[in-house]
Formats: structure tokens, sequence, C-alpha cells
């Protein structure tokens, strides 16, 4: 069975507003459903208030409270006689206040700024300990993805611009000679699949089976890369590692992947689980909007069992993940296929394939992508997540969050610490070809304050309508 990157809907806009017309297909007008998303539309209409919001949290700032005790402690060292005990003589220390520790944060990202990306590294894949997001595990399968031979393809049923390819680790391996050992690089043998070892001669199954084979995607999926980082930088660590590369003249590969293009390349878990409908693999469970919904309320793995209806063996935790991740790429082909969320334009594929019209009926409407491991269910893993990194800031689909009622606190703490710019440039730096692709951190940095941007909205409306933060996510 085969594992989901396929056509994705495309989408360069907000909640349903009246749309643009224009093209071959001018998009109709369906009457607002009173669903709660022109609430959440609000979030975009203030972007200068949400800036100061975001500053004002940033900023190191005692609150009233802790103010009137400093007083106190003010006055009391003013009329402490000289034999009383100072603080430092108590046997309690004075815990650090909120303040002191957004303080640290505030350094520690002025120390990611001020971190040097040196030109001259010219390892493909450049580890360093200053991304400990990124496990062994990830560098390893980085390494195999972008300097692993490719040694046999397959054909992505229903996906015909995606291509399976088997990539062969001993290449890259006695090119780093002394500098990686083979323990290290089958290190992750323990954790969830070893790199493909040459010991006998295998078909490009068996290499597939073994965690040895990658997509190839389309060169416009670039972005699905960044997403890779996205996501472990936020400490998410649901995607599947990804890189961008260029591909020599093969005997095995076509033309059109060997002409000079840089494309992502995404790591082939094999352990995903597919349904047995062909026409609906692109799902571990089959899902729509209106039972998504509805499993949303009912808190699956806390308050209902997870393989009890409407639940379908997902912990509730995953969706707010989920939520956050897509909205901050506006990734919509998987929770908003028909891009009823945002003002699609008139040429994107769900308009001109007419799956816009369905947005009339909450009944029609069906999520994609929804995929999970055999071997650990209850976890979602994100695939296809080249989402929109131009996506207007006025257009914005706040669907992605409607429903979810919690986030991740780990995440949401990063965006409002102000780090996130200098620790996803650092991690993207790892990634030479990406890196130097794009022009590095000044190519760069102009899609990295589109995603702090989005941040700061999906904050403000976090903040807004009191949501929780789950610290065990």
């Amino acid at each position: 069975m085969s594992q989901p990157a396929g056509n994705r809907v495309g989408t360069k806009g907000k909640t349903r507003a009246e749309p643009r017309l224009g093209g071959r297909h001018p998009i109709k007008t369906f009457p607002e459903r009173d669903n709660g998303s022109e609430k959440m539309k609000g979030a975009t209409k203030h972007l200068r208030e949400s800036d100061r919001v975001c500053k004002e949290q940033q900023a190191v700032k005692r609150p009233s409270g802790v103010l009137k005790e400093q007083r106190h402690v003010s006055k009391e060292l003013a009329e402490r006689r000289p034999n009383d005990p100072t603080p430092a003589d108590r046997k309690e220390p004075a815990p650090k206040h909120e303040a002191a520790v957004r303080k640290e944060e505030k350094a520690v990202c002025r120390d990611d700024q001020r971190q040097d990306l040196p030109d001259g590294d010219l390892r493909k894949i450049r580890s360093s300990p200053d991304t400990p997001w990124l496990s062994d595990d990830d560098l390893q399968k980085m390494e195999l993805l972008a300097s692993g031979e490719v040694v046999s393809k397959a054909r992505v049923p229903a996906h015909g611009q995606v291509l399976q390819a088997a990539l062969d680790p001993g290449s890259f391996q006695k090119q780093n000679g002394a500098k990686t050992s083979s323990r290290e690089l089958n290190k992750h043998q323990t954790t969830q699949h070893a790199l493909p070892r040459r010991v006998a001669p295998e078909n490009h199954s068996e290499r597939c089976r073994r965690g040895g084979c990658s997509l190839l995607k389309r060169p416009d999926d670039w972005y699905e890369v960044l997403a890779f980082h996205l996501d472990r930088v936020l400490g998410l660590n649901r995607a599947l590692p990804a890189v961008l590369r260029t591909f020599p003249q093969s005997d095995v590969l076509p033309y059109r992947y060997t002409n000079g293009a840089p494309r992502p390349v995404v790591w082939w878990d094999p352990n995903i689980q597919h349904l047995d409908d062909r026409d609906n693999d692109q799902n571990s469970v089959p899902l729509s909007w209106l039972q998504y919904q509805e499993l949303l309320r009912m808190h699956c793995g806390k308050e209902a069992e997870l393989t009890a209806a409407p639940c379908v063996g997902v912990n509730h935790s995953e969706w707010g993940r989920l939520a956050l991740f897509d909205f901050l790429l506006q990734v919509n082909d998987r929770l908003d296929r028909c891009c009823c969320g945002f003002r699609p334009d008139p040429e994107e594929s769900c308009v001109e394939n007419l799956l816009y019209a369905k947005c009339r009926n909450d009944k029609e409407l069906v999520l994609v992508h929804i995929l999970v491991r055999k071997t650990d269910p209850s976890r979602m893993v994100f695939i296809d997540n080249a989402g929109r990194p131009h996506q207007p800031a006025d257009n914005l689909n706040f669907r992605l969050v409607e429903g979810i009622d919690e986030y991740p606190e780990q995440a949401v703490s990063l965006l409002r610490s102000g780090c996130l710019e200098g620790r996803l440039l650092r991690s993207l730096y790892s990634d030479r070809e990406f890196w130097e692709g794009h022009g590095g951190a000044p190519g760069l940095r102009p899609l990295v304050r589109t995603l702090e941007q989005r941040g700061r909205i999906l904050l403000e409306h976090i903040r807004d309508r009191r949501l929780r933060l789950n610290r065990d996510l």
C-alpha cells in the first residue's frame, strides 16, 4: 500500500468571505453557517494590536503582585538590623519570578540571533550541538535522503507527480569515512528503523520495508522541508524527515528528476497504517468533518475511551498539535480539502475540481491525510505539509482551528518567547542545499517572520478564548 503524498489542493486565501471572481470558474458564494468561524476571523483584524500584546508578553515586566512583594522586600531590607540573616543565609532561596524567567528566555533568544552560521561548512547535512531538537535519528535519515544513491524506484498509485525511490546509504558512509562511524550511522536501530545495510541483493519492496525509501516530491513542494524543521523546533515531532536535493544523471531516475531542479525528498515510513480501500489510502481512518467535530467534544483518551464511537483511536491532544502546525503553515489539504475556510483563487484545484461547491453541506466534507503508525495508533504522523508560505494575513484559514480547545504548551511558549526566528534559521542551516538555495538567512528571514506573524494571531485567538495549554503533549 502506498504512502500518500499526492496532489495538493492549492489555497491562497482566508475564511469564506466574498470570493474574488475571475478565471474560468467563478466562485459561488455560500450562505454562512453559524459555526463560530466569524468570531475567529476577528483575530486577524488588528495585527498591530496583536504585535503590541506579543511584545508585552515578551517584555521583562513584573506582575503587580510581584512589584508589591518586591516593595515589601525593599522595605524589609531597609529596616533590617545588622545581625539579621540576609536572603542568602536563609534556608529556602526565593523562587524565580516569571519576569526573571522571561528575562533569561530573552537572553537565550539573543544568543540564538547571534549564532554564527558559517558559509564555509560544506557538509550536506551540517549537524551541530546547537540544534538539540534534531535527534540522532533525524540526522541519520537526513544524511540518507541528502546523499544516498538511488538504486531503484516505483510509482506511487494515484500520485503521478511523486516517485518512490530506494536509497543506498553505502555511498555516503564511505564518503564520510572517519567522520561518521558505522556504529553511529546505525545507532538508531534501537529506535524506529535502521538504515539499510548491504548484506544481500534486495528488491525494491524489501528496501522500503527496511526503511530505506523516500518520496521525491515536486520542486514546488519545497515548503515541506521548512515544515519539517518547524515541527522539530516547536517540539511536536510528528512530521517525517525531509531535505532539499538535486540528483545527478542516473540510469534509474527519469530526466525530469535529474535536470538540476532541487526538489524535496521525504523519508518513507513503512510503519504508517493505510486503509485497505485503494481509493482512500490517504487515511489510516475514515473521518468526516462532522465526526471530527464530535470527537473533539468527546475528549477521546481523557473523558472517553479511544475506541468508543465517535473516537478513532487518536488521543485528544493530537488534534491541538495538528491544528497549531497546520495554522502556522496554512496547510488546508488535511482538515479543509474543499477550501471552505478562506477565499480560494479561481485557479485553485479545489475550485476547478468543484470541491469548493461542497462547502454548502457539512455532511459532504471529509478529512484526508489523517495517518498513524501501526505500532503507535494513538499518535498522528504529519505528511504532505507543504502549506502556503505567502498566504496573506487577512485571508488565513481559521477553519483549521475550529473546535480545538487546547494546545501544546511547549509550542505556544516558544511562539510567545520570540525565539522562533533564531532557532528555525539555525535548524534550516543544517540542510545546506535548502539554506543556500533560498539565499541563507536574508532570504529565509521573511518566510520565518510570516510564521511569527501567524503565531501572534494564533496567540491572540488562544488568549481571547482562554483556551487551555496542555503540558502533557
